[in-house]
């Protein structure tokens, strides 16, 4: 275009007020994120009334600090773009509104980007040298999908859940264990102690092809186990079922992910999201899709939760693109991709 696009993006879809100044789409020059979860620990998950007050009260500090890091300064920003769904209706509101109110102060383009959309532009910002297509499996507290990406706007659901999420199972799981939250995290640590063939936990496949996702069933099977064992006064083996429950998911997410870049005909998978930071999905990911001849991109921890810096990049190609909103924009909780 012959000119530097610097884009200011704010993401408060859930319990992380982020902002973020990102360059030309793929260079991120700030990337600030204030946490809730110590927040939300007592609670043993996100409670929604209390994430959007601490937006309320994180995000015009997070703004301020994402620009000082950037070394930039608001008159430089080319455009505001901010995550309008899906997640929290309270806590995406406090987000567009900053947004809306920076983007007509500055008399600027406002970009409303979808969430999902964004996780899947972390990747660009891991591989700057990505482009589509290619399959993305997003994986997160509130997603499980597998999409093919076909441009940086054309996207299409191979697969997804259809009872919980993987992050909402692996929460779950964690907490009939006694583990705490966030599950994830947990999991996989208590997992590297545990033997995942000690049990046989059950993996839904769908006898019709479908690449669709069913965690509810294995989450209900892990109770079970764990009831059985207390009726019984027998041990239960926390690192064990954690070790079992976690290679279940991860089978299933890694089998369906593969066969749909076979039917998308591609040789490139992304991860995003949350749960794409566990280690036995990123190393069972890579061992399959090496065996397969196909090639495994992953954004650094720091990408896969919720963060400002996706919201950038995915706003950047939505500016190329003059796809704009304009300062009616509303959140969209349910919104799909």
């Amino acid at each position: 275009m012959g000119r530097n696009i610097i884009i200011l993006s704010i993401e408060t879809s859930c319990d992380e007020t982020s902002a973020a100044v990102v360059e030309n789409g793929r260079q991120v020059l700030s990337n600030v994120i204030s946490s809730q979860v110590e927040l939300h620990k007592k609670f043993g998950g996100v409670v929604p009334e209390v994430a959007s007050r601490k937006h309320v009260e994180s995000v015009i500090p997070v703004i301020h600090q994402s620009l000082e890091e950037a070394s930039v300064r608001i008159g430089d920003i080319n455009a505001i773009s901010v995550t309008y769904g899906p997640g929290l209706v309270g806590a995406l509101l406090v987000g567009i509104s900053a947004a809306k109110a920076l983007a007509y102060t500055l008399d600027i383009p406002l970009i409303g980007v979808n969430h999902i959309e964004g996780h899947i532009a972390a990747n660009y910002l891991q591989d700057t040298s990505l482009k589509p297509p290619f399959i993305c499996l997003v994986v997160s507290g509130g997603h499980s999908h597998i999409i093919g990406i076909k441009s940086y706007h054309d996207f299409t659901v191979l697969g997804q859940t259809r009872d919980d999420a993987a992050g909402e199972a692996f929460d779950k799981v964690a907490r009939a264990l006694g583990l705490g939250y966030p599950g994830g995290p947990l999991i996989d640590k208590a997992s590297k102690y545990g033997d995942f063939s000690s049990i046989k936990f059950p993996r839904v496949y769908f006898g019709d092809g479908s690449l669709d996702f069913s965690f509810s069933g294995l989450k209900t099977a892990v109770l079970n186990h764990i009831n059985k064992k207390k009726m019984a006064n027998e041990d239960v083996n926390l690192e064990n079922i954690a070790a079992s429950f976690q290679k279940a998911v991860v089978d299933v997410l890694v089998d369906n992910t593969v066969k749909a870049a076979c039917a998308f005909n591609v040789n490139k998978i992304a991860m995003a999201g949350g749960v794409a930071s566990n280690s036995l999905l990123r190393n069972e990911m890579h061992k399959r899709a090496c065996k397969e001849g196909l090639e495994v991109v992953c954004p650094k921890p720091s990408l896969c939760t919720d963060n400002a810096a996706m919201i950038g990049c995915a706003g950047y190609y939505r500016f190329l693109a003059g796809d704009f909103e304009q300062l009616d924009l509303n959140a969209a909780p349910s919104l799909k991709i």
